[in-house]
């Protein structure tokens, strides 16, 4: 594979901080998502059924705009299908499909089909409400999907294809593997899911992870700015920049580790700290964890439960969100009841992180998002 995930400082992003600084200064190798790999697998077999031929390497486009080029571990082509599969590299994170074949068989279909997806062994199939995928559909998720639609369409347009293929994703040893995931409690059923909103994996290391918050806190101050953002991903930056039009080197990419970013904080004050998540993750800042990755604390649909009984549901519906598949599915239940769950989750984090700072001078706000970036509750700011 080649072309650095993440990309290359651009302007001198580098020596200005935020997401990208933050990258760079782990010292950690990026890898690619098994979105990035399926979207890889199917560009490959699509042009081989058009042209006979497997380009290998082949290159995509990731959502911001890099190009990483993937080597094909298998290719096979016959009349009315081609199937590519690359191996999926995580980089330095340690990522239970490190290693693992994502292979995708293209076939063409009718015309005005579209793009249809199957799940192959080892891609599960979902069989619960609250994730963003409907029930009995495969476990793609929505971005992903779209970048193969992408580049279906790319490849069609390059060699006088249509935009009408059913496209069949498969993971060797995939049912297995999901048996380390969170796959098997969501009612995700036969294996993984394909993943990824941006295409790169961010790897995990927790002191280097939490060495690049100060760095970025301590260039934001360096830099005058008065309002900075703790953000958990890429999306969360999104919607913070749109929101506040924060400056990049105000933006600080603390992953799950809410905690780093309220204590260092805490010693080098900032006028005003916002903080930005998924509304799931963000419950449990509201919970009163500081470590919100998923090994390490978990969405508590009890004590969303006890707030939307705060917020005037009754107790049948409490009981609903108790027992709720996932914390999207608890917002949903609360959102068609009108209670603003949302908004009570964004201010109790608000709250968390106000004890956590323990009176430094330091005004927090809350912004809880869904996984398109929209807005799903907010906290005034305190």
């Amino acid at each position: 594979m080649s072309d650095a995930a993440g990309g290359g400082a651009k302007g001198g992003r580098e020596a200005a901080g935020g997401r990208d600084a933050q990258l760079k200064h782990t010292g950690l190798r990026p890898g690619w998502t098994t979105g990035a790999c399926a979207t890889a697998a199917t560009t490959a077999a699509y042009t081989a059924l058009l042209t006979g031929d497997f380009p290998d390497p082949v290159t995509i486009t990731l959502p911001k705009g890099q190009t990483p080029a993937f080597a094909l571990a298998y290719e096979e082509s016959q009349p009315g299908y081609a199937t590519a599969a690359v191996v999926k590299d995580a980089g330095d994170d340690p990522d239970v499909t490190h290693g693992a074949l994502v292979r995708a068989t293209v076939r063409p279909l009718a015309p005005g089909a579209g793009v249809v997806f199957r799940a192959g062994p080892g891609v599960g199939t979902v069989t619960r409400a609250g994730l963003p995928l409907e029930v009995g559909e495969p476990a793609v998720n929505p971005v992903p999907r779209q970048m193969m639609r992408e580049h279906v369409t790319r490849v069609a347009e390059q060699y006088g294809g249509s935009c009408d293929v059913e496209i069949t994703l498969s993971v060797d040893n995939g049912e297995e593997i999901a048996r380390s995931t969170w796959n098997p409690r969501l009612g995700i059923v036969g294996g993984l899911s394909i993943l990824g909103t941006t295409g790169i994996v961010v790897p995990y290391s927790c002191s280097a992870w939490i060495d690049s918050i100060r760095r970025g806190v301590d260039v934001a101050r360096a830099a005058g700015r008065t309002h900075v953002a703790g953000c958990t991903g890429s999306t969360s930056e999104r919607t913070v920049v749109a929101e506040y039009g924060l400056p990049e080197d105000a933006l600080l990419d603390m992953g799950d580790f809410a905690g780093a970013v309220l204590k260092y904080v805490r010693r080098h004050p900032v006028e005003r700290l916002t903080i930005c998540g998924g509304f799931a993750k963000l419950s449990k800042l509201a919970a009163g964890h500081m470590d919100l990755h998923s090994k390490r604390s978990q969405v508590d649909k009890g004590f969303l439960a006890s707030l939307a009984r705060a917020g005037g549901a009754d107790q049948e519906l409490a009981e609903r969100v108790a027992g709720a598949n996932t914390g999207l599915a608890a917002l949903q239940l609360c959102a068609a009841a009108e209670i603003p769950l949302g908004d009570l989750v964004a201010e109790t984090a608000r709250d968390e992180a106000l004890a956590v700072l323990r009176g430094a001078p330091v005004a927090v706000d809350v912004l809880c998002i869904d996984r398109a970036g929209t807005i799903v509750g907010r906290s005034t700011v305190r």
